[in-house]
């Protein structure tokens, strides 16, 4: 009698949670997908769709560095810091030619926030090529 009461105590809609979870999942991220679709300038997308290439380029370059070698560990760190810091200047940019933002960079216009991040990239780059030695 003991053991039937204990297996009838234990809840029988645990495991059903679980696809509930993954559908309610699945519908907010297909809502977020979206919403960023239906709303996002395609000039935003482009920024987006070149962080998103950053991202993977630096995860590629970390886990070959980690996994095969990183025997001129000077290439491993100018690359890398090469992918971090063209992400930061293009998250920037994205920022500046926001129009969400314009109340945050009035006196910044799209093309001066571009020719920002041109010379940003530049600079970054010089100093990168440098540390190559």
């Amino acid at each position: 009698m003991a053991g039937s009461k204990s297996s009838s105590s234990t809840p029988k809609h645990a495991p059903s949670t679980k696809p509930a979870l993954s559908s309610q999942s699945s519908v907010a991220l297909q809502s977020l997908w979206s919403a960023y679709h239906d709303a996002t300038p395609s000039r935003l997308k482009f920024i987006d769709s070149f962080l998103v290439f950053l991202i993977l380029s630096g995860v590629i370059q970390f886990v070959y560095c980690v996994l095969v070698t990183s025997f001129p560990f000077n290439a491993f760190l100018a690359g890398f810091a090469s992918t971090v810091g063209q992400f930061v200047l293009t998250a920037s940019l994205r920022s500046q030619v926001n129009s969400v933002n314009r109340a945050l960079f009035k006196d910044v216009s799209p093309e001066r926030a571009f020719a920002d991040f041109v010379v940003g990239s530049v600079v970054l780059h010089f100093f990168v090529f440098n540390f190559l030695g």
